[in-house]
């Protein structure tokens, strides 16, 4: 066990480079528009969501080097797209070049929620998968807070103080590559590509008294299943189910707000009446409450399972949103919305942050995971890149208690879907889970 639980680990730190990625440019925000003079439809659509983009592509094509070179190598291939990344924009002279850049450490978070939700739920015990998988949100987590940690720390570091929020990256992501080189390869993406003695090599070091012939059975990868299972896709009518679960949990993960959120935290304080030092500080508390959360959401998840964090997580969305609402339009100021706020991502941690990849790294079969996985997260990052693009355009426009009142109804039927749709998974192999789920085609 200690040493999947350090190969989890290891994997997961890819959650923390996806973390610290996408929240330190909220640090930046406001300098850059001021320094490239960009409107609020350039700057939101290209300076700042150019990494979401970025996610996307990442996310819809991630499955094609996961499958094809493995989850280690994909992995290790991630690392150097967000030292990449880190380095191109902290030395970046215009808009283009940074959006572009940030494009790039797009394309490695979008890849990472493939691989390494789909590496941890492979070598992981059916009873320790969810706190396993869970690491990599709880990595995701404290790269948040260290990002916005490190954002106030810089905030008087001169005039390129936000090439320092950003370049800062560049040290974690160069660890990262070296690190995940120690680990092994997923047994059962070896053998899903026949690499019977190479699985077996992995499978010892994971279990000794585990028998590869039995891994096999459970996969169904008898004499000839292999071959007839080569050119299946994700989208044949025995595969609606997952698909359709997969689709609505990223949906309404994204339809909180939290990218949103996290995007422009230090924003929307300043929106409800905070100083910018104040809003800096706000979004370290942020940070701190979302680590907390998450904490208790990996610890629970295998014990109270996954329908139970996603029904808590509902209803502290609704009531949170809703208060957020109401501070916007009824104009309360001073800590009010922070604290509201607080409890929006204590909600969001226990619940939807710490469910997702657990969940979507478990309804699909071992020999189309990645292509799952890539569907469901393509599906939450195309929705996390149109929705926080447009949120300077709507605070301006329709303003922010309205945009924070849609989020709340969307919670409402996300609260409905966990009741009467979502089924659990906890305590279940794969491959139990596989035939379970298809059952209720």
């Amino acid at each position: 066990m200690n040493k999947i639980l350090l190969w989890s680990v290891t994997a997961a730190l890819a959650g923390f480079l996806f973390g610290f990625d996408t929240v330190v440019i909220s640090g930046a925000d406001k300098k850059l528009q001021e320094i490239w003079h960009t409107s609020d439809v350039f700057h939101g659509s290209v300076v700042m969501a150019m990494a979401l983009w970025g996610t996307v592509v990442g996310a819809i094509f991630g499955g094609i080097p996961t499958n094809a070179l493995g989850r280690k190598k994909t992995l290790i291939w991630i690392g150097v797209l967000f030292l990449g990344s880190a380095i191109g924009s902290a030395l970046a002279e215009g808009p283009l070049t940074f959006a572009f850049f940030r494009f790039l450490g797009g394309l490695g978070i979008g890849a990472s929620t493939i691989a390494a939700p789909a590496y941890v739920s492979e070598i992981a015990p059916a009873k320790d998968r969810g706190r396993l998988v869970s690491l990599y949100q709880f990595n995701i987590v404290l790269g948040i807070l260290i990002a916005f940690l490190s954002n106030y720390l810089l905030r008087d570091a001169g005039e390129n103080a936000w090439r320092w929020m950003i370049g800062i990256m560049a040290f974690p992501a160069f660890f990262y590559i070296i690190i995940v080189f120690t680990i092994p390869e997923s047994p059962r993406w070896l053998l899903s590509k026949a690499r019977i003695a190479e699985a077996k090599t992995v499978l010892e070091k994971i279990d000794p008294q585990a028998k590869i012939e039995d891994l096999m059975q459970e996969m169904h990868l008898g004499a000839g299943e292999n071959e007839d299972k080569k050119g299946e896709t994700i989208f044949l009518k025995k595969y609606r189910f997952p698909l359709m679960l997969a689709f609505l949990i990223a949906l309404f993960n994204q339809f909180s707000g939290i990218n949103a959120f996290l995007y422009y935290a230090p924003r929307i304080f300043a929106e409800a009446g905070l100083g910018e030092s104040a809003a800096l500080m706000s979004s370290v508390g942020i940070g701190i409450t979302n680590l907390v959360f998450t904490l208790f959401g990996v610890f629970l998840i295998d014990v109270l399972g996954r329908k139970i964090l996603m029904y808590i997580g509902s209803i502290g969305y609704i009531i949170s949103l809703g208060l957020v609402s109401a501070a916007f339009f009824l104009k309360w100021e001073g800590m009010q919305v922070p604290i509201f706020l607080f409890l929006f991502i204590a909600s969001h941690a226990i619940g939807q942050g710490a469910v997702i990849w657990v969940f979507i790294s478990e309804i699909f079969p071992n020999h189309l995971r990645a292509s799952g996985q890539a569907f469901g997260s393509s599906t939450h990052w195309v929705l996390a890149a149109i929705i926080p693009s447009m949120i300077p355009f709507l605070f301006s426009t329709i303003g922010p208690g309205v945009v924070f009142l849609v989020f709340a109804v969307m919670m409402v039927f996300q609260l409905l879907f966990v009741i009467f749709i979502m089924p659990e998974t906890k305590e279940k192999s794969l491959e139990e889970l596989q035939d379970t789920i298809f059952k209720k085609q």
